[in-house]
């Protein structure tokens, strides 16, 4: 019996443990709102804990700090003195948004998609599954916007070739969904987290700084891992449990259509485009690779040097290079004010980050000032250190935590807001790089993003699914959704836990420890 054939009356553990996620989910307030819950939370537990005259002592400095309330002429002077500085001065602020300059405009003009649709469509048959997942990794370049393209285009994909739909479209969510942190790049993502993570190392080590190229060797390979092992998934599992497709409760209008070709025009701009970002990666290399070049560091150093250090600068400019040949050659670019029109359609679609960063910056300033974070996190640090529970084994514990909280809070970037001021300060503690537990809450995050009820795109995967079949439901995606997390999840942990104990760096010069 197919997914799409069981009886809708009957639902397994599994679906009912997803309807009580789905309803518990919708009961929490907007992002927004949960951090302005949550700050005002703080605010009362740091005068009820000041009152109680809470003191504790810390590890690093041997000094004994108090709660300090909120609730006293300090504290509401601090609140209106530091509102602005909060928002402004929050590190992932500035580096996201001179990242989506330039990525915006490419997305804008068209090249993105254009990568995308040419990536898959132009895949030689045998090589069509990993094309699919590959590019929905990789398509995490454009955000959102590659959850809209690649599962439609991948199910019309398989569709042509004789396969079934539904397996082209779970291979696509899979790869835009649960590939969403990897990429052979440095995104938007990486600067948003970095940036985050370093807000909040700071609070113990001024002059911490997470770069967002910390993770960087990690997530190239887990691209590949990502790629063909979700290929084997989809050809070993998911098709063969679908089985032989049948179109008689599909909408004939709709997949009788055509699939969209790439255009002439639309070819030249890539070419260009490639030339021009070819061109501009050479002349980045000058200044890189020769033993004394101006983007070195000291003795010629390339992990602590200016390059990595202002990587987000680097890939602003190679963005708005490949975007403005791309642009200039389809013509979506005929005069100099569309380069910035683009800039700015593309800073109105970060209005909603924008606003969440205002409520999110507040809360973990405040956490910081009061003195809460530090006491939870030696608290929690002490009590780890004494259960014995430390090493690999809390990282892996804190993994698992990560990825059942994603089943409630889809928002990457709220979640880590949401985690990092607590575990950051608690694994440093224990000498953990906090570099290193970001990207174990990354692995977590991008696992279970395909089967939590509360991602936005699983009803618009849906709706593309109903037109291959009528009865498909909730249950069929999840039920084909579901090896992909499991599997992912289980492989990537063990492949965390390989590399950890071979030492080998997870972005440059990072290792596991602080020390």
């Amino acid at each position: 019996m197919s997914p799409a054939e069981q009886q809708p009356g009957k639902k397994s553990f599994f679906m009912k443990m997803l309807d009580v996620v789905e309803k518990a989910g919708n009961k929490l307030p907007h992002p927004f709102m949960l951090f302005v819950y949550l700050a005002v939370i703080v605010i009362g537990l740091s005068w009820v804990i000041s009152l109680a005259g809470v003191s504790f002592e810390d590890p690093e400095t041997g000094e004994t700090a108090e709660i300090k309330s909120m609730v006293s002429g300090e504290g509401i002077e601090y609140i209106l003195s530091s509102m602005l500085e909060n928002f402004t001065g929050f590190a992932p602020l500035g580096l996201v948004l001179a990242m989506m300059f330039g990525i915006g405009l490419a997305q804008k003009v068209g090249l993105i998609e254009t990568f995308m649709k040419k990536s898959i469509l132009n895949a030689p048959k045998k090589l069509v599954t990993y094309a699919i997942i590959g590019t929905g990794i990789l398509g995490n370049l454009a955000s959102d916007a590659a959850f809209v393209i690649i599962p439609p285009l991948a199910a019309m994909v398989f569709y042509a070739l004789g396969r079934h739909p539904l397996a082209g479209m779970a291979a696509g969510f899979a790869g835009v969904g649960a590939g969403f942190t990897a990429n052979l790049i440095i995104t938007g993502t990486d600067a948003l987290l970095a940036g985050i993570t370093t807000e909040v190392a700071q609070t113990r080590v001024d002059d911490l700084v997470v770069t967002p190229v910390d993770n960087w060797y990690f997530m190239m390979f887990s691209v590949l891992m990502l790629m063909f092992v979700g290929a084997w998934i989809t050809e070993r599992i998911i098709e063969p449990r679908l089985g032989k497709y049948d179109d008689t409760h599909a909408d004939k209008e709709v997949i009788s259509q055509e699939m969209e070709t790439i255009t002439p025009e639309k070819n030249r701009g890539l070419r260009n485009a490639g030339i021009a970002g070819a061109a501009y990666l050479l002349l980045v290399s000058l200044l890189i690779v020769p033993p004394g070049g101006v983007l070195r560091g000291e003795d010629g150093a390339v992990v602590d040097s200016p390059f990595l250090i202002n990587i987000v600068p680097v890939i602003l400019f190679f963005f708005i290079v490949v975007a403005i040949a791309y642009g200039v050659t389809v013509k979506k670019i005929t005069e100099t004010k569309d380069v910035p029109e683009y800039m700015a359609s593309a800073m109105k679609d970060m209005a909603g980050y924008i606003t969440l960063i205002f409520a999110a910056s507040q809360f973990i300033a405040y956490f910081d000032w009061t003195n809460l974070g530090a006491f939870i996190a030696i608290s929690g640090a002490d009590i780890l250190t004494s259960l014995d529970f430390t090493g690999m084994p809390v990282v892996v514990g804190f993994i698992i935590l990560a990825a059942i909280l994603n089943l409630f809070i889809f928002s990457g970037s709220a979640q880590w807001a949401l985690m990092a001021p607590i575990f950051i300060p608690m694994f440093m503690i224990l000498d953990y790089n906090p570099a290193f537990i970001q990207l174990a809450y990354r692995i977590a995050d991008s696992s279970t993003n395909i089967i939590t009820p509360l991602n936005p795109y699983v009803p618009m995967v849906l709706a593309f699914m109903k037109q291959y079949d009528k009865r498909a439901g909730f249950g069929t995606l999840f039920s084909i959704m579901l090896p992909y997390t499991l599997i992912f999840l289980v492989l990537w942990i063990i492949i965390f836990i390989i590399w950890t104990v071979l030492g080998i760096p997870v972005g440059p010069g990072v290792e596991m420890n602080l020390n």
